[in-house]
């Protein structure tokens, strides 16, 4: 079996659906849909069973993943390995971190590496889903986390402080105890942001909409469709919009620089995460808002 074809039955597999497989891989939906139907005609068998809520394994399929994640542990603890090896100051560096941070923050930064190391090449696949380094997904984050997994190697570089934010107009005329007088943009996920809601200076708005980039939270929220819970490095910068009504709590977000114990060794990596990690840490008071 070709090997493109497990990581595909993977990507299936954890997506759910073939739009969410495709956007792991960088490749059309048309493509995976093509792909795994070729795969279970070569194989002669049914991996996946078509259902309205998306792909499903069916025993056969089931029988696979076991080895197709054996194989993937395998040969990704093999890459890392190689990578951690790599002495040289060039090749690739896959890089996860949010948007914002990018535009932002670190684009200055960014620059001034790829200046510095010419022969290394940036990857920055922007993304708010949290990246497997054990499967090279990435080889550096730079994340939020409070603890993050004890087998990756990295610090905490500051904390980012957070506060509500709105278009100057937006509160003018509105009732803040009244639940129909306002709302909140939203997260994806609602969980953490409910506390913030409860303990803020609007507790009755409710959080509507699901806006998972910072970038289209900040644009949504200077066009006035409601409050946002934005990082102060962003929204005090922003001339449209202005801090409203002091928190309860503080709700502050730590910033670590993680990677693999397996490409700590490479010098490219760690040349990078040294870099950035200070470059971070140079900014700290603007991300802990003092």
């Amino acid at each position: 079996m070709d090997w493109d074809d497990i990581k595909l039955f993977l990507a299936l597999l954890r997506g759910g659906n073939v739009r969410s497989a495709a956007a792991r891989l960088g490749v059309s939906h048309s493509t995976v849909a093509r792909r795994i139907d070729a795969l279970e005609s070569q194989l002669r068998v049914r991996l996946f069973e078509r259902l309205p809520s998306g792909y499903v394994l069916t025993p056969t399929g089931e029988d696979m993943l076991k080895t197709a994640e054996r194989v993937e542990d395998e040969l990704g603890g093999l890459e890392r390995r190689i990578v951690g090896q790599d002495s040289r100051l060039e090749g690739p560096i896959r890089v996860s971190m949010i948007d914002a941070f990018a535009t932002h923050l670190l684009m200055p930064d960014l620059a001034s590496f790829a200046v510095l190391y010419p022969d290394i090449e940036l990857q920055i696949p922007v993304s708010y889903e949290t990246v497997d380094l054990d499967r090279r997904e990435a080889d550096v984050a730079v994340r939020f986390s409070k603890s993050p997994p004890d087998h990756l190697i990295g610090r905490r570089l500051s904390g980012c402080a957070m506060a509500p934010y709105a278009a100057h107009d937006y509160l003018a005329d509105r009732d803040v105890d009244d639940p129909a007088g306002g709302v909140w943009i939203g997260f994806t996920s609602q969980g953490r942001y409910r506390d913030w809601v409860k303990q803020s200076a609007f507790p009755k708005f409710p959080v509507r909409g699901e806006f998972v980039s910072l970038l289209t939270q900040v644009a949504a929220c200077k066009s006035g469709m409601g409050l946002a819970m934005l990082p102060r490095f962003i929204g005090d910068v922003e001339t449209d919009l202005v801090r409203v009504g002091a928190s309860t709590i503080d709700p502050r977000l730590d910033v670590w620089i993680l990677t693999h114990r397996d490409v700590r060794s490479s010098a490219r990596i760690r040349a990078f995460s040294s870099f950035l990690g200070d470059a971070i840490i140079a900014k700290r008071n603007l991300l802990e808002g003092m």
